[in-house]
């Protein structure tokens, strides 16, 4: 018979077998609600949506914002604002949890995230990138992370002001990441590093 353990992920500490994965319950996840979200500490992000033409795509990374306790999505140029149907069916409600601000001009947008002292990366393939796994976070800075449209990707302009442009490195044939997906994996890999941090 295995010994039980006490586990501690996230806000639960949980007592598992070693042979046993009972799927979880809604109600054991320790979900905030809106209100508790509102006032919860947030990570040191925020998102600038520059030009993103997909309303799901924008309710996916409203989500993931949602999941890594974001500061606020910026949704500039063409990207759509809530409420919309096609947004609310990826958001699941998100975006009554996570702050959003709608902003004509993504450059405008990041310049003004740089004079609050956010530092601005592009998450872009572009010369003298870094890669996202050779990326080290700092303990007392903030980021502004600009993920760019879905063919076009982030607009030169907008890169030409960044601090850095972040690459998610990929070995396959596409070189490519649906932007709902690079969301995913940049917060992911910023708020980990963040977190060993504090």
């Amino acid at each position: 018979m295995d010994t039980p353990r006490i586990v501690n992920w996230g806000v639960n500490n949980r007592i598992i077998s070693d042979s046993y994965m009972r799927k979880l319950k809604n109600e054991e996840l320790g979900r905030l609600d809106v209100a508790a979200f509102k006032k919860a500490d947030k990570t040191p992000l925020v998102l600038v949506l520059d030009n993103i033409r997909s309303l799901n795509n924008i309710g996916s990374v409203f989500r993931t914002a949602d999941a890594f306790l974001i500061e606020k999505i910026y949704l500039c140029g063409i990207t759509a604002t809530p409420p919309h149907k096609d947004i609310r069916k990826t958001a699941l409600g998100a975006t009554e949890s996570v702050a959003w601000e709608y902003h004509g001009s993504s450059l405008e947008i990041v310049n003004r995230l740089k004079d609050q002292g956010y530092r601005a990366m592009a998450v872009e393939q572009a010369e003298r990138a870094v890669m996202l796994n050779d990326f080290k976070a700092a303990s007392s800075a903030k980021y502004a992370l600009i993920f760019g449209n879905e063919v076009k990707g982030v607009s030169q302009e907008v890169v030409d002001v960044c601090d850095k442009v972040i690459e998610i490195p990929q070995s396959g044939t596409k070189h490519s990441l649906n932007i709902a997906v690079s969301v995913g994996v940049v917060v992911w890999d910023f708020w980990s590093k963040l977190k060993r941090l504090t």
